[in-house]
């Protein structure tokens, strides 16, 4: 079972992973995954802490001469800020501790439910690992999952829809335009390939810094290549689309998640939701549309599997809501810390680090996990049934 682990703190020394259950012989480019990490960091309204940081990671084990060896994968994101913290945030004797007692929760953050769960006095031990900065280590994780997927053309992407009030066009994606859609987003400020938009939406964020406010947004991610079969009808904690779902609200601040268009089809009759199926000697069995996000049943349809996540405004603002002090039981502005503005295009990121691991977990529970070339094998004697029994021709 392919599962990873994160523990770390925000101005902690580091943030820590383990993944579990990746094949062995895979060719792993850890550039590729420090490029990721700077791929999180960047995005228009990001804050001062993403100055600080250079995200890279320090492989510890599990890979030997660039492949995995089938072992417990295991590597660590250094916390440049924790130089700043050390008497705050350290293991050991921290002097400094008193300095950033928190006592004012923030409203739409962890801080009150978190303290009174663990009985933390200072609300700093729920702040920082309930931070997004945990995201980092996700990030990657992904980027190993990513190149599991992408041995076996499975490809994902991102792009920001919308910001606060304004929504961008949205790209129609394709095997054959997907370089062009990274180009896009890697280009724009805020991950949106319409350029329009993107110049309504720093807008708006700036908007927003100018008045203390933060903003939330939408964006879309997806699987390219993803053939049918992974997930399962057969109970309901293997349905793909209900585990990929709890994977994308698992990030801070997703407060909603569509599969396909989801929300639009509720409001529409049957013969206008369902993706018709169709058969041609050309193109084997086929869709014209993909409505249904590339899920039907729980299971993969062949179709690019694909969803929509919402954003809320990060509960940090320079302009602070009314909460309490619980060291003096009185009402107060609640406690300000350094945050972002706007964090949907790192969102997004994010996103596809959880859908690759999520479209990972699926593939190997279907092909096996032990050595990449024993999945090779199977996959492609896989695709040989299909063609052979079903007449499913891959584009």
């Amino acid at each position: 079972m392919l599962k990873f682990t994160t523990s770390g703190e925000s101005h902690g020394k580091g943030l820590v992973c383990v993944i579990e259950g990746m094949p062995a012989g895979l060719l792993i480019d850890e550039q590729y995954i420090n490029n990721e990490l700077t791929r999180r960091q960047k995005g228009y309204g990001r804050g001062g802490r993403m100055k600080i940081e250079r995200d890279k990671i320090e492989i510890i084990g599990g890979v030997r001469d660039r492949k995995t060896l089938g072992s417990p994968i295991s590597f660590i994101i250094w916390n440049n800020d924790h130089e700043n913290w050390q008497d705050i945030m350290g293991a050991g004797e921290c002097k400094g501790a008193n300095e950033k007692v928190l006592t004012r929760p923030r409203p739409g953050h962890a801080d009150l439910p978190g303290a009174i769960k663990y009985n933390h006095r200072d609300m700093r031990n729920v702040l920082e690992r309930a931070s997004a900065r945990e995201t980092a280590v996700r990030v990657a994780a992904g980027a190993f999952f990513k190149q599991l997927l992408a041995y076996f053309n499975i490809y994902i992407y991102s792009q920001v829809i919308s910001i606060g009030d304004v929504r961008g066009k949205p790209f129609e994606v394709c095997r054959e335009n997907l370089s062009l859609l990274w180009e896009k987003t890697n280009a724009s400020l805020v991950g949106c390939p319409d350029e329009e938009g993107e110049k309504l939406m720093i807008e708006a964020i700036e908007k927003a810094r100018s008045s203390g406010e933060s903003l939330g947004g939408s964006f879309e991610v997806g699987a390219l290549g993803a053939i049918p079969g992974l997930g399962s009808h057969t109970s309901w904690d293997k349905r793909l689309d209900g585990r990929l779902a709890g994977l994308i609200m698992s990030i801070p601040a997703i407060k909603a998640v569509e599969i396909g268009e989801g929300i639009a089809n509720s409001f529409n009759s049957g013969s206008k939701v369902h993706d018709e199926i169709f058969y041609s000697q050309d193109k084997g069995i086929y869709r014209k549309t993909n409505r249904a996000g590339g899920i039907e049943g729980g299971i993969t349809n062949g179709e690019t599997v694909w969803l929509r996540a919402y954003m809320k405004p990060i509960p940090t603002l320079y302009k602070p809501l009314n909460s309490i002090d619980t060291a003096v039981w009185q009402e107060e502005k609640a406690g300000v810390e350094r945050s972002d503005v706007c964090a949907v295009p790192a969102a997004a990121v994010v996103a596809e680090a959880m859908l690759a691991y999520g479209i990972a977990e699926a593939f190997l529970d279907k092909f096996g996990h032990d050595n990449i070339e024993h999945i090779k094998e199977a996959y492609e004697n896989y695709i040989k049934y299909m063609g052979r029994e079903w007449k499913w021709k891959r584009i």
